[in-house]
């Protein structure tokens, strides 16, 4: 449960930085902003969002494979 509420924070938290313009954006910011997203990978990756999105990838994936052959 605390592992969703953190995980929704940061989701915040990204793209809220996310939406600033690319030219305003320091070095520091670039890495700050790449940190949180691990950190949001991280927390979302054993719940069962995670999961499903992995699913999901996976699938897809495996489809563009199948379809480039």
């Amino acid at each position: 449960m605390l592992t969703i509420n953190v995980a929704v924070l940061l989701a915040v938290i990204v793209i809220l930085r996310l939406r600033r313009r690319t030219e305003a954006r320091s070095r520091f910011d670039e890495k700050l902003t790449v940190v949180i997203v691990l950190a949001l990978g991280v927390l979302i990756a054993p719940t069962a969002v995670g999961q499903g999105i992995l699913d999901f990838l996976t699938q897809l994936v495996s489809g563009l494979t199948r379809a480039g052959q």
